[in-house]
């Protein structure tokens, strides 16, 4: 597991002042994705239309281009604004297979300072059972703090 505290004031002192999205995106997942040897695909899906995620800055093997808020682990985190954090993706009804690797998987809304849906971060493992509310905890409290500034 990550020394979230470290990975949190890095990121912390990294986004310093900066206020433009995909800066900040493309920062977060990369301190993320190096933290911690799980994480196998990191990045953000961003919201850039009616019910519909396009993929933003990320770390690792190619993404999905878009995905329905009505599809996927990804859309479920869009559409109902909850944390999805699924430890056997193959039990999860509607899983997309962006990557046959991907085992476990973590995805968290992200919200700008107005409260409105910007993006979900995405967490793949090739990990069965890879991820904690631990993970889940500290990443939204990173998330929270960067993304307030948007």
């Amino acid at each position: 597991m990550p020394d979230y505290d470290l990975l949190a004031k890095t990121i912390q002192s990294l986004t310093e002042g900066e206020d433009d999205t995909i800066a900040l995106m493309a920062t977060v997942a990369c301190e993320v994705h190096h933290s911690d040897g799980r994480f196998d695909w990191t990045g953000f899906y961003r919201v850039t239309g009616p019910e519909m995620l396009k993929i933003g800055p990320y770390q690792g093997g190619h993404g999905c281009l878009q995905i329905p808020f009505s599809r996927g682990v990804c859309g479920a985190a869009a559409r109902t604004g909850e944390v999805q954090l699924v430890t056997d993706v193959d039990a999860f009804p509607g899983h997309i297979a962006c990557a046959s690797s991907t085992r476990s998987e973590l995805v968290l809304p992200v919200k700008a300072a107005t409260g409105d849906l910007i993006a979900v971060f995405d967490i793949d493992s090739d990990q069965s059972d890879a991820f904690t509310q631990g993970d889940a905890d500290a990443l939204a409290a990173i998330l929270g703090n960067v993304f307030a500034r948007t």
